[in-house]
């Protein structure tokens, strides 16, 4: 069907290819054709697809309960919620159904907290320039990206953009209506930029010094990504609130966001809600998730292996110096800054069977399935390096 034959809205331009299914880091179209994934539905497919642990952990839960909402007690909440906040800075957990939901409850804890504290006009949330954090309106601002903004009226109260990084320029828009700053450690969509550690290092002095609380959107660096549970164990820097999703769920619609007890003390009964947020189907399969993730052998392997990929992107960028500006990234999200179209180099690499995403600034992002081995990689990186060595041919034929 064509794109104008279709009745979906068209917000997306997606490629023909239709994919039916997948196993590991494989997947297949309706033709039989096989793809090496390396984008992972953009993070989210942690442990690859189809993997037989959390197909049986759905399947197993699809068979007694779906669905009772939030008004009766969900077992499986309880259970995930006390090895987030074991294994992490936090105290409690509230479950959601998207990354986009868990930084919109982020963002309301960050007020709420400075209400509850007596100070309601704290509402200023300062986000940083390059950052992506959601597609509702109160994401969307806090991302401030103009492209995003356009067309949807004027922007929301109480939000104000940063340079990434700058703690300088952070200083000057800190005063006595700020309440929070919300931070990607590492930035996927706006181009796979990782924070200095000694930036955030200084943000939470800064925070602690003035009052206003610190948020980190974990949604895409999180769940094993970077080699570590959480991006920001990297820097040994604890934020107040932290959100997440996609890989937490591996495949499956989950997403949550996380306080330590002082920062969620306004969030009492009835301030705060959802309706599918952490359902039996999706709490049983975070629960095998992040028991999968969590163990100590596919950490090593993630740093195992982004030690492979990082050394064979910067090879890219030493055979390619006119098309390669720069490696970015941690861990297996990982970035290559292009003088030229990332969109068309993703094409060609989609004509060799390989997935990869694009992300702003020039930037042709990786992000595959944490299971991925060396052998993968080598195939992924010399399906680049013959893309760009054709492009290159061309253009100087």
């Amino acid at each position: 069907m064509s794109a104008a034959e279709s009745h979906i809205l068209p917000v997306y331009s997606p490629p023909q290819q239709n994919f039916e299914r997948g196993e590991g880091c494989w997947i297949w179209d309706d033709k039989g054709e096989r793809y090496l994934d390396c984008i992972a539905g953009i993070a989210v497919n942690a442990l690859g697809h189809a993997p037989p642990v959390l197909v049986k952990a759905l399947t197993d839960q699809a068979n007694k309960l779906w669905h009772t909402s939030n008004m009766f007690k969900v077992k499986g909440q309880e259970e995930l919620a006390a090895k987030y906040t074991r294994d992490s800075f936090a105290d409690v957990v509230f479950f959601t159904n998207s990354g986009t939901e868990a930084i919109e409850g982020a963002l309301k804890t960050a007020r709420k907290y400075h209400t509850a504290n007596g100070h309601p006009e704290r509402i200023d949330i300062i986000g940083f320039q390059g950052s992506f954090h959601g597609r509702s309106y109160a994401a969307v601002n806090a991302s401030g990206n103009p492209s995003y903004l356009e067309g949807f009226g004027p922007r929301l109260p109480g939000f104000i953009q940063a340079p990434y990084g700058d703690l300088d320029e952070v200083k000057k828009l800190v005063g006595p209506t700020t309440a929070a700053v919300i931070i990607e450690p590492v930035q996927g969509e706006g181009g796979v930029r990782e924070v200095p550690h000694e930036f955030l290092r200084g943000l939470r002095k800064l925070a602690d010094e003035t009052g206003f609380l610190i948020i980190f959107d974990e949604v895409q660096s999180g769940a094993g990504r970077t080699g570590k549970m959480w991006a920001h164990e990297w820097s040994g820097v604890t934020p107040d609130i932290m959100a997440v999703a996609k890989g937490v769920g591996g495949g499956f619609p989950m997403g949550a966001f996380l306080a330590t007890k002082e920062a969620a003390k306004g969030m009492v009964v009835g301030v705060h809600g959802t309706t599918f947020g952490g359902n039996p189907l999706a709490m049983a399969v975070g629960n095998a998730c992040y028991d999968e993730l969590s163990k100590p052998a596919l950490l090593e392997h993630v740093n195992l292996m982004a030690n492979h990929l990082g050394q064979a992107l910067e090879g890219l960028k030493d055979r390619h110096p006119d098309l390669v500006v720069d490696v970015r990234g941690k861990g297996l999200l990982r970035g290559v800054k292009l003088t030229i179209n990332p969109k068309d180099i993703q094409g060609k690499l989609r004509d060799r069977k390989v997935l990869v995403g694009v992300a702003g600034d020039n930037v042709l992002r990786l992000a595959p399935p944490l299971i991925i081995d060396e052998t993968q990689i080598r195939e992924a990186v010399d399906a680049i390096d013959a893309v760009l060595t054709a492009y290159a041919t061309q253009s100087n034929g």
